[in-house]
């Protein structure tokens, strides 16, 4: 199945927390097929739990949504790496990073709320929700 969206944690804490631009990520996890870092899943995870919010709620969510957790792997880590270096200047996260390995690896477009992102290259496909 092809992925259409790779989220970042922003996109997802978005969501779960009805910030702004959440309505946008519900339109996309309803029409179209999500995937999810590892790493930006462990984002998410521990910002819910140090929010005192348990992680079943989360789980739930990624299986209602058929969001696809994808193990974060060697090929990935190079790819994060590079990204990481080449783009130091924008003062990207490893989650950051993270994702954006993982879009250009199945490609499909970053879904975030970080408007930094717009910022980056051609060779990066980012809808920024808000």
């Amino acid at each position: 199945m092809p992925v259409d969206y790779i989220l970042d944690a922003s996109a997802l804490l978005a969501l779960i927390g009805t910030e702004p631009g959440c309505e946008k990520v519900a339109r996309i996890l309803c029409t179209q097929h999500t995937a999810i870092s590892s790493v930006n899943y462990a984002e998410v995870a521990g910002k819910l739990y140090a929010s005192g919010r348990t992680l079943a709620a989360l789980k739930n969510l990624c299986q209602q949504a058929s969001i696809e957790v994808v193990p974060f792997d060697e090929d990935q880590a190079d790819a994060c790496g590079i990204l990481k270096a080449n783009n130091r200047p924008l003062g990207l996260s490893l989650g950051d990073c993270a994702c954006l390995a993982l879009a250009k690896r199945r490609g499909g477009p970053a879904l975030t709320a970080d408007r930094l992102w717009s910022q980056l290259g051609t060779d990066h496909a980012v809808v920024v929700i808000r």
